[in-house]
Parts: C-alpha cells; sequence; structure tokens
C-alpha cells in the first residue's frame, strides 16, 4: 500500500483495534482461479500468533475456498470511514487556489498465509467467538447455543473455517494530515455542515489526528 509518511499507521495495539471495529473484511486471494475477493467477518486472535491471527468461514457454495492452496498468501482489507474533500474548503484555495479534490479514509490491510480448517469444532468455535462479540450490545443476544443441536450441525457442514497468520499489517488514515491548520479546520468544519453520520466521524478524525501533526 502506498505509504505516505504523514498518514502510515504501525502501532500493532492501534491496527488490532481498528481490525476488531470493522470486522467485515475483504478476503483477496490469488489461486488457480485468478484473483477473488469476497467480504466476510472476521475475528482476530492476538494470542495464535505474533501480529495476531484472523479467522473466519466461508460457505461451501464459495468457489473460493476450493481455490486457496496451502501456504498460499491472502490478503485481508479493512476499510474504515471515509469521505470525499472538496478544495472549496481549503483556506489555500481562497488564498492561492493551487488546490485540487481529494479523499479521505481510514484502511488496514493484513496479510499472511492461509489455512483451511475443515474442521466442525474450528469452525463451531469461530462462529461462537464471532457471534457472541457481535451479540454483546444486543438487550436480549442471541447464543449458537439457542439453535437446535440437529439444525446447528447441519449448518456447520455448509462452511469451511478459514485461518490466516499476519506475517504483514499496515494502515493507513489519511485525514488531511498533510494541509495546514487552517486547511484542516476548513474541511472538519464542511464536514460537520453535511451532518451525515460518515462525514461527522471524519470531522471527528480529521480534528483528532490534527492535533497530532
Amino acid at each position: 500500500m502506498y505509504q505516505p509518511p504523514h498518514f502510515r499507521e504501525d502501532r500493532l495495539d492501534i491496527l488490532h483495534d481498528f481490525i476488531r471495529a470493522q470486522t467485515l473484511g475483504m478476503l483477496v486471494t490469488g489461486g488457480r482461479s485468478g484473483l477473488m475477493a469476497n467480504p466476510i467477518p472476521f475475528v482476530l486472535d492476538t494470542s495464535a500468533s505474533p501480529q495476531g491471527t484472523l479467522k473466519a468461514h466461508l460457505s461451501r457454495a464459495n468457489p473460493q475456498w476450493r481455490d486457496i492452496e496451502a501456504g498460499m498468501e491472502a490478503l485481508v482489507i479493512f476499510q474504515g470511514v471515509d469521505a470525499y474533500i472538496t478544495p472549496s474548503w481549503y483556506e489555500t484555495k481562497r488564498e492561492t487556489a493551487k488546490v485540487v479534490p481529494t479523499w479521505n479514509y481510514a484502511v488496514v490491510q493484513a496479510a499472511g498465509p492461509v489455512t483451511l480448517m475443515d474442521d466442525a469444532a474450528w469452525v463451531k468455535e469461530q462462529i461462537v467467538a464471532l457471534t457472541s462479540r457481535q451479540e454483546a450490545g444486543f438487550a436480549e443476544p442471541w447464543h449458537v447455543g439457542d439453535a437446535p443441536d440437529d439444525f446447528l450441525a447441519a449448518q456447520l457442514k455448509g462452511i469451511v473455517g478459514v485461518q490466516i497468520e499476519i506475517t504483514r499489517i499496515e494502515g493507513k488514515w489519511k485525514a488531511s494530515q498533510n494541509r495546514p491548520e487552517a486547511d484542516r479546520n476548513g474541511v472538519s468544519a464542511g464536514l460537520r455542515a453535511e451532518g451525515a453520520p460518515k462525514a461527522l466521524e471524519m470531522a471527528d478524525l480529521v480534528d483528532r489526528l490534527g492535533r497530532k501533526s
């Protein structure tokens, strides 16, 4: 990933927190059938390897798992908030007009060798971990054990586990850190004026990272 110094994020705890918050990652592999990509939810196990291990599952009807060969590298992309940035928000536009539009975003990419886990116990453990995390905020959380045993067993037969030991991980927070303070303030104000949840989230990111630049 192209990494200008202003935007680079290397702190492993920050990258891990981002993955936990995003959950849905784009699994990218390149096997005999060429490049394949599917969005699937991941569980991050930070105790399984030095940089963490990603655990997920694929439907057996999804051809991507059949294209995975032992030891091949997979890439998972976790996309965060993004927003179009108009140069009309920049003070520099009024001063020199030497500005162009851009796009702000936050993203983490993790890569490593992928292993198929064709084991019902492993897959069930992964599903329990994923579901427990996602259901935690509900007043009446659903538990895997709420489903009948025979129904659950049939569902488990229809999926296959995927495990990726992370050997490369990098983050990029592009949030106007390379702009002068007046431009950053203009971007934040412009996004807040839009009022959409995504715009407000990006405005918060611009403000927070701007204080560190």
